[in-house]
């Protein structure tokens, strides 16, 4: 049973912050409260502000004695998760805040792993916290008044939120005897018959987790990489990037990629729906893009194709991000079509486009023994596709 780290600005709400700690305790779990307040120092934190703030790349000096509370938060918050990094007995991380310490702590708990509890609770949580949740299993608890003092209703939600965490500290989840390795995948609409073919082949090994292409799906999905909550990747569908660099609303951050990168994780890709960036409905399409080729997938969602000289630069950026990663890495391009609107007939069948794509990353991958390159004349949606992507995974997940 690991400890929960009750974790707030002791120089603000230092009682509630206490309270929490003491409700743990009286469940029978040890807490302790971490103080990461930039202001003053409090005596009665398990861990002051202080030895927070010297897990700072630069130490103490570059969080504490600010005059400027944005840049002190924002420092202290990366000194916070080198902190939780450096736990090993971390059976969860409770916090407590408004919007400032939600932002600083949430910061921290995103650097965490998936399956570790976290819960927050908020002045904040009942609107959208997408920006503090991000990819992560982050529990948002609204705090329903302000966390400024112990009151009939601040006492009886601090108190549930001190006992879901210490519930989950000490009511781990056992692994099953039987669990298969795990295999991320990324899917869109467009190359649904893609993957679905592609878990047929493989669910009987495999626990196949699929990844809507939605931004926040390709960053949950590495989330899980770096995590190690799964043993590889078949990264069907990369059209986030096309959001990323044209500007949709589906977009994956620079970081795409970055965890194939850190951990070297048997990665089989491909350029599925690349042929396409995302707005909302028809009318919240940029005025700039009007003219250009438009599909109205449904009321809510417009496709724009992309053009060669998009194709071009997302082709030489996904190749330039493989080029970093020295685990077994196979990326696959299917030449007969990147989607289901991409194809003879279709509206987004453009071969000049896709020759672009194709050609930018041929010229910019960069090949070794690990890092192949892998041209097929199929569609990314036929058969011996989706057979082929899980041949070469089988091939390097050996």
């Amino acid at each position: 049973m690991g400890k929960v780290y009750v974790v707030g600005t002791c120089d603000t709400k230092e009682a509630e912050l206490l309270y929490a700690r003491d409700m743990v305790r009286a469940a029978g779990v040890e807490a302790i409260v971490v103080d990461v307040g930039t202001r003053e120092a409090c005596d009665s934190a398990d861990v002051p502000a202080v030895e927070v703030a010297d897990f700072h790349p630069q130490g103490r000096k570059a969080v504490l004695g600010f005059d400027d509370r944005g840049a002190a938060v924002t420092a202290m918050s990366e000194a916070l998760a080198a902190y939780l990094e450096s736990r090993e007995d971390i059976g969860c991380v409770l916090g407590m805040g408004g919007s400032g310490n939600t932002a600083l702590v949430t910061a921290a708990m995103r650097r965490l792993p998936i399956g570790l509890p976290k819960l927050m609770v908020s002045t904040v949580a009942s609107g959208n916290v997408s920006a503090y949740v991000g990819p992560n299993d982050i529990a948002m608890m609204y705090s329903v008044t302000d966390i400024a003092g112990i009151n009939s209703i601040s006492r009886k939600v601090i108190g549930n939120a001190a006992h879901a965490a210490a519930g989950m500290a000490k009511w781990q989840v056992p692994a099953l005897a039987n669990d298969r390795r795990g295999i991320g995948m990324t899917m869109f609409g467009v190359t649904t018959d893609c993957v679905n073919q592609l878990r047929a082949q493989l669910e009987d090994e495999y626990d196949c987790f699929v990844f809507h292409a939605t931004g926040t799906g390709g960053q949950s999905m590495e989330k899980l990489a770096d995590s190690r909550l799964v043993d590889g990747l078949i990264d069907t569908t990369t059209t986030e990037v096309c959001d990323f660099f044209v500007g949709g609303v589906f977009p994956c951050t620079e970081d795409r990629f970055g965890a194939v990168a850190r951990t070297k994780l048997p990665y089989v890709g491909s350029a599925g729906a690349l042929d396409m960036v995302n707005f909302g409905a028809l009318e919240t399409v940029p005025e700039k893009f009007r003219q250009r080729n438009l599909y109205v997938h449904n009321p809510q969602v417009t496709l724009m194709r992309t053009t060669p000289e998009e194709n071009r630069k997302m082709g030489e950026w996904i190749a330039a991000r493989l080029n970093a990663c020295d685990g077994p890495v196979r990326f696959l391009l299917p030449l007969g079509g990147v989607s289901a609107l991409d194809a003879p007939g279709k509206p987004f069948h453009d071969p000049e486009a896709n020759e672009a794509l194709f050609s930018a990353i041929s010229e910019t991958f960069q090949e070794t023994p690990d890092r192949r390159l892998i041209k097929l004349p199929h569609h990314i949606n036929d058969p011996e596709f989706a057979a082929a992507l899980a041949r070469n995974f089988r091939e390097i997940a050996a």
